[in-house]
């Protein structure tokens, strides 16, 4: 079935949405699901908020979390009568086939997604815990980057500013004070930190420990393969956090361990005094943007200077016809326009039903990358628009924004 599938895209599978709710989230309706839809697993579960892209990692939302929230499934098969099998399991099964021999060679499986994370208001002021600490709970830390497409936020909803880490010069003292004071109301974490008003078409790195408050933009995250975090605040809009959402990662015996609890923040991450300098990420251009113009592309980095993972928002321009090359193997979403891509059509829909099967998302193996996805573009005047999602990738890691 897996081989059946892989040899349809000739080493490009297709993939279904995969909605994600969350209990402590307001979604903010701009990820095109349908609205009789944002609470198709039971309000008690909380709105849908988030689509997970490329994901082999399941969600980690307590007990009452379905056998394959937040895994992707691949599409194969006729028009009408297609089949579904997970791509965790095509990836267990393919392998380096699939992902090239070094990937699975270092890591034995996928080891990033993607996501839209879509809120109305802003999250709590938050971490994802480093290795070492989500060793602990046997699970991976997780580092995390931002890009807010324009095509996803024709309006900023209610807070549309991140807080970022910590000020400069604050004290594991203080931090403590307000894990002290978090059952009297507002815990003032985020009068400790800085807040930076996001700017869509641009993006931030947020490496694991870095306390981060994220806004009401709706964001294209790519990170790690991991659903671990610990909420610092302990009131947001008015709505009261709980605690099990700082300890849901951490060990039961250290639940109530107030300095176990600051030791998960990375000092030195946090207070740098060139936070933005050293993790705002602003679009830079793959190639010399004159030459990619001739060929009928645009291309950016949008997520670079890490070793974990990295994203590119490609657009092929108004009737051109483009092959694409890349050396290592990612997921994409197309965001605007329609055509093909390689051997299947790609289109964004305006609305997609829960349960609906999309043209929109797609994994391409790493020898498909390799030898170029042909993408044409049959329109005069709507440009196509994908964002890529990529593992470690060693040509970005170099990049920077300096």
């Amino acid at each position: 079935m897996i081989s059946q599938a892989y040899e349809q895209g000739e080493g490009i599978l297709r993939l279904a949405p995969t909605w994600v709710p969350r209990v402590f989230c307001i979604p903010g309706k701009r990820i095109k699901l349908h609205p009789s839809d944002y609470y198709a697993f039971g309000a008690n579960r909380g709105g849908i908020d988030e689509r997970w892209l490329s994901s082999t990692t399941k969600a980690d939302n307590g007990p009452l979390t379905t056998p394959d929230e937040g895994l992707s499934y691949v599409v194969y098969g006729k028009p009408g009568a297609e089949q579904k099998t997970l791509l965790v399991e095509a990836v267990a099964e393919l392998g380096a086939r699939l992902l090239g021999e070094a990937l699975w060679n270092a890591h034995g499986k996928w080891p990033m997604y993607s996501k839209f994370f879509d809120n109305r208001g802003p999250l709590p002021h938050h971490l994802h815990q480093r290795p070492e600490h989500a060793a602990l709970v046997g699970m991976d830390g997780k580092p995390e980057s931002y890009y807010f497409p324009v095509q996803l936020n024709n309006y900023g909803a209610e807070f549309p500013h991140t807080f970022f880490g910590l000020e400069p010069g604050t004290s594991p003292a203080q931090v403590r004070r307000c894990l002290e004071m978090w059952n009297q109301g507002d815990n003032r974490i985020t009068d400790l930190a800085r807040a930076f008003r996001l700017e869509p078409g641009t993006g931030w790195f947020v490496p694991a420990g870095v306390l981060h408050a994220p806004g009401s933009y709706c964001t294209y995250e790519p990170q790690w393969a991991s659903d671990v975090f610990a909420m610092f605040q302990s009131l947001v809009s008015e709505v009261p956090i709980g605690w099990d959402l700082l300890v849901k990662n951490v060990p039961e015996p250290l639940h109530h361990d107030l300095d176990f609890l600051v030791s998960l923040i990375d000092w030195e991450a946090n207070t740098v005094p060139n936070f933005k300098q050293r993790y705002f990420r602003p679009p830079l251009p793959v190639s010399p943007l004159e030459a990619m113009q001739e060929a009928g592309y645009v291309e950016n980095w949008i997520s670079y200077g890490n070793e974990f993972f990295a994203a590119t928002e490609l657009t092929v321009l108004p009737g051109r016809t483009v092959t694409i090359t890349d050396s290592e193997p990612y997921g994409l979403i197309v965001l605007q326009g329609h055509g093909t891509m390689g051997a299947w059509p790609i289109e964004t829909p305006a609305l997609i039903r829960f349960g609906q099967l999309t043209h929109d998302e797609y994994f391409v193996s790493a020898p498909a990358a390799r030898a170029g996805v042909k993408i044409v573009n049959p329109s005069s005047s709507d440009p196509i628009v994908m964002l890529k999602h990529f593992g470690p990738h060693p040509e970005a890691a170099k990049v920077s924004n300096s």
